[in-house]
């Protein structure tokens, strides 16, 4: 029988970006693999790549050099579309900053990839999972009549509405006060759990990457630093 292929495997992947000044090195020589079902954090210092390193890892950003694979594929050789429709197939994204639409309610939302993926009855579902999280009385409402933890619970909703097999998450409870954060980590980590995804999630918030729902946590150091470029921490 054929090993079921990773969710994630990175292999010393390396980022340059230009910039005004000159080039940045942003990542050096990164290894990482996530297994299925597992619960990775990964914290670190401002300005050691923790958003880039999502970014890569989920095909949203090219390596300057090394080797990026989800679910068996090497991203190396596909071109936009083809690493976006593997995305909207098997891979979901939270961010800090919510990214919904600002024109459509919290139903429409949620329900959006469900209809680009055309799958069956995208307003039942993306109702059901509204209610999941609590917001089934925020329906028909628009971002801008939601707090940060409601927008923050119809990101979460929108993601995992889909049945993603890895969740990559950047930060989701950055915006957030720290009872609203705790409220929203909690349900994450529930969701992701009853969805049987694995979970990449990327916080500057130390007590929840140690904390006992996550199976590994990993902190990413600065290029300068001589550390290795990623390691694990000691539980």
């Amino acid at each position: 029988m054929r090993d079921t292929p990773l969710p994630l495997a990175m292999h010393g992947v390396s980022l340059t970006l230009p910039s005004t000044a000159g080039p940045v090195e942003v990542l050096r020589d990164v290894d990482l693999a996530i297994s299925p079902r597992e619960k990775v954090a990964v914290t670190g210092p401002s300005g050691s790549g923790k958003s880039s390193l999502i970014a890569v890892a989920a095909g949203l950003e090219r390596p300057t050099c090394g080797r990026v694979m989800l679910f068996g594929q090497d991203l190396g050789p596909m071109g936009e579309d083809r690493r976006a429709e593997l995305r909207r197939a098997r891979v979901s994204l939270v961010f800090q900053s919510f990214h919904l639409l600002p024109n459509m309610t919290a139903e429409e939302n949620v329900a959006a990839p469900l209809e680009i993926a055309s799958l069956p009855d995208a307003r039942g579902t993306a109702r059901k999972w509204l209610e999941r999280v609590g917001l089934d009385h925020r329906l028909r409402h628009y971002p801008h009549q939601l707090s940060g933890g409601e927008q923050q619970r119809v990101a979460l909703a929108r993601a995992l509405a889909v049945r993603p097999a890895l969740l990559f998450a950047d930060e989701p409870t950055g915006n957030l006060d720290t009872e609203t954060a705790e409220i929203a980590a909690n349900m994450m980590f529930e969701l992701v759990a009853e969805a049987g995804a694995a979970l990449v999630l990327v916080t500057h918030d130390e007590a929840l990457a140690a904390g006992t729902r996550v199976d590994v946590a990993c902190v990413l150091h600065t290029v300068a630093d001589p550390k290795k470029p990623i390691e694990d921490v000691a539980r």
